[in-house]
């Protein structure tokens, strides 16, 4: 597997090529061609400060990184995050927290941002930020045993780490008001109805299945699904005709590359499916 490197701000440069990455409550796995963002910070994986640096760090390490087709984010057997660390907010100033939320904010962007495709793995609670954090991932595999939910509005606030914005694009403004209003969590099954999951699995079985979906994409196309990813997440924000320009554009990219013309060479002489993609 590689050696282990215990990162830090002063160390992070001098990382490249090395296949796994700790951190005191992140550890990232490199399993043939997807890393896994383990989530470490028992008994919850509760997200404090310091554990929004380091999943903003792991994101940013394997992002785009030779070698990695996709990535899993995993919190383990018994939950995957439980959401923010109410304790380390609970006296903060708006002052204070006018700094933390854009930190915050940031740090779950770079997960979203990753360039390759990305599946959270979810098993147990999956709540406040840690519902926000699954849904940064592309997909969601869920435990039958999964809650979701944004409770925050039990503790007099909101949602802050991209909830309010990122919940209604996946599930419709009426049932995202409904759950961030109301404050209550759903079962795996109701989050797979109205499609905030897209599978839900035995629990000892859910990073198996994340693993499954991750496999999909190893030896792909690499440049053409990252492209795919910033078009779809990119024209989410803007008006139709915006959209397709950015469609437009990354389109045309793609045939700058080698993988465009292996992929249409392959095609033209050997038929569909025969491709081998170089990632260049």
């Amino acid at each position: 597997m590689g050696k282990i490197i215990h990162m830090s701000a002063e160390t992070d440069r001098k990382l490249v090529g090395q296949e796994l990455l700790v951190t005191e409550f992140i550890q990232v796995e490199l399993q043939e061609s997807t890393a896994i963002i383990h989530l470490q910070r028992p008994p919850m994986n509760a997200l404090n400060l310091q554990m929004q640096r380091e999943i903003a760090a792991a994101a940013a390490f394997v992002s785009g990184r030779v070698g990695i087709d996709a990535v899993v984010l995993y919190g383990g057997e018994k939950v995957f995050a439980a959401g923010a660390d109410v304790k380390e907010m609970a006296n903060m100033t708006y002052s204070d927290m006018s700094s933390a939320a854009h930190s915050l904010q940031s740090a779950f962007d770079t997960v979203a941002k990753i360039s390759q495709p990305t599946i959270a793995a979810v098993t147990g609670f999956a709540l406040g930020g840690g519902l926000e954090l699954a849904m940064c991932a592309d997909f969601r595999v869920a435990g039958d045993n999964a809650k979701l939910g944004q409770p925050e509005i039990t503790l007099g606030i909101i949602p802050g780490a991209g909830g309010t914005q990122r919940l209604p694009r996946l599930i419709g403004g009426s049932k995202a008001k409904e759950l961030i209003f109301g404050g209550h969590m759903i079962s795996a099954g109701q989050a797979l109805e109205i499609g905030l999951v897209n599978q839900v699995v035995e629990p000892a079985e859910v990073l198996g299945a994340a693993l499954k979906w991750a496999s999909r994409f190893s030896g792909g196309p690499k440049i053409a699904l990252a492209a795919a990813k910033r078009a779809i997440d990119n024209g989410a924000n803007v008006d139709l005709r915006t959209g397709l320009s950015i469609e437009s554009t990354e389109f045309a990219a793609l045939f700058g590359t080698e993988d465009q013309k292996n992929g249409m060479n392959s095609f033209v002489n050997e038929g569909p499916g025969k491709a081998t993609f170089v990632g260049r």
